[in-house]
């Protein structure tokens, strides 16, 4: 296990980044602490009837920008140290990626697999009333969001207990989001993360003097991957990167790891994995018991995309990967991170790399404030302007186009494709950003602390345009 708690560790890579900067020990301070730290305990009534006591928290970071925006995690190790390091990393994502949110994080200790659906809606919908009555949710005050353990059906819970104790607030909707399409979500939210993550890692990839002094070429396509992990993160980043040109070597699953050396089709492992309800015995790959052997598998990309201090001191010997690529929440330590930079490993880290969920969280919240969907205005007359372009240059030729083909030319930008677009842009000039501190910054050692150092610089500006700090 860590070294040192979770928050001790996000708390070790603020302070020394930190030290690269010149600001103000008390703004530092205040930059550093949790703000808001409201822990519960409420009663629910299980199906048969027993009454059972439920421990949550909701901790917000930083309020130099509202609302506070972190998910909802459900799980039975979610404990005040977990979420208040969760809660931090959320500001400084937020930061990094330019999305004017402060930072929170909530979490349930359950394990959802012992509870009926019925049971969760009870506890999910509980936890909203106590958020509410201590206003600690709201679309300008806190914006949960899915996390390990929930997705779209808690989000419409939460919701829907929200509107209905908030009664005839217009922008009631907006204070939640990973919300189904239908009531009120967003095209793409889904697939986010995962996306933001394989885009993360290509525009890493493709920094030829970076990878020739990882002794690799530049782009995918001679890389191997090995995934730990495949949830909704995990999944999504090895269908990204593989039909991006890598190859997927390996995986790790709560039951067990799979080596295929020649590579995995990981849509088919999906396919496998939804029948029959494991990844064990996929056909052309091994099934190995230890799940936790993953992080020797020979490879250039390694993506920890599952919980927290999977990477420590007591295995980062066995890492052979050139490549960490950070898909999950702090999943390497503090030590073991500084560590693999000794080695000459390049990390990508968390607080960059998956930032994709909160981007696209921001883009369904925008949806929810503006109470219109993405591509509604523009579509069809960017269709129309498109069609008579293409008409116009057959005119002035003699091509001629079938019309199948002018649908596909004249396409207008659909909901999904704008949200696609803004990720990318955001989370490419949000790795030029970092990498741009490590590379000019002195005595800056790797993208981690870059990271850190590029939140602390926004946030700082934050607070001076609030005139707290000078």
């Amino acid at each position: 296990m860590s070294e040192i708690s979770f928050f001790d560790q996000v708390s070790r890579n603020f302070w020394k980044a930190a030290a690269l900067t010149d600001h103000d020990e008390t703004l530092l301070r205040q930059i550093h602490q949790c703000n808001s730290v409201y822990q519960m305990k409420f009663p629910v009534k299980r199906d048969d009837g027993r009454i059972e006591t439920v421990e949550a928290w909701r901790i917000e970071h930083s309020h130099h920008k509202l609302p506070t925006k972190g998910g909802i995690r459900f799980s039975e190790a979610v404990n005040r140290d977990e979420v208040m390091a969760l809660a931090a990393l959320m500001s400084y994502k937020c930061a990094i990626v330019d999305v004017p949110y402060g930072g929170a994080k909530g979490g349930i200790a359950i394990d959802r697999r012992q509870y009926s659906r019925g049971e969760l809606e009870r506890i999910t919908r509980r936890y909203t009333f106590e958020l509410v009555k201590k206003n600690f949710i709201g679309p300008g005050i806190d914006v949960p969001a899915p996390d390990f353990g929930t997705g779209p059906d808690e989000m419409s819970w939460i919701a829907d207990t929200y509107m209905a104790m908030k009664a005839g607030e217009l922008n009631a909707l907006g204070c939640v989001t990973g919300k189904p399409v239908a009531q009120g979500g967003i095209r793409g939210r889904t697939v986010a993360t995962g996306l933001g993550v394989y885009i993360g890692i290509r525009e890493a990839c493709e920094m030829a003097e970076d990878m020739a002094a990882l002794g690799l070429k530049a782009g995918l396509g001679d890389k191997r991957v090995v995934v730990q992990g495949l949830g909704n993160v995990g999944s999504h980043a090895a269908e990204f990167l593989q039909d991006g040109g890598a190859t997927v070597v390996g995986v790790a699953e709560h039951d067990g790891a799979l080596l295929a050396p020649d590579g995995l089709d990981i849509h088919a492992l999906l396919r496998y994995r939804r029948e029959h309800g494991t990844i064990r015995h996929f056909p052309g790959a091994e099934t190995l018991d230890d799940r936790d052997c993953w992080i020797g598998f020979d490879c250039e990309i390694l993506v920890p995309a599952a919980l927290e201090n999977q990477i420590r001191l007591d295995n980062v010997a066995q890492v052979k990967a050139k490549i960490i690529g950070e898909g999950a929440n702090g999943p390497t330590t503090s030590e073991a991170s500084e560590a693999l930079n000794a080695r000459g490993v390049m990390v990508l880290p968390d607080t960059y790399l998956n930032a994709g969920g909160v981007v696209v969280s921001y883009f369904e919240w925008l949806k929810n404030l503006s109470h219109v969907r993405f591509g509604r205005l523009e579509r069809r007359f960017e269709e129309g302007a498109f069609r008579r372009l293409l008409h116009a240059m057959e005119k002035m030729s003699d091509r001629s186009f079938a019309e199948e083909e002018l649908k596909t030319l004249a396409h207008g930008a659909t909901e999904e494709d704008i949200v696609r677009s803004g990720l990318e842009d955001i989370m490419v000039d949000a790795f030029h950003q970092v990498r741009g501190i490590h590379r000019s910054r002195p005595g800056c050692p790797d993208l981690r602390t870059a990271s850190f150092v590029s939140a602390i610089d926004k946030i700082v500006v934050s607070y001076q345009e609030l005139g707290i700090f000078p």
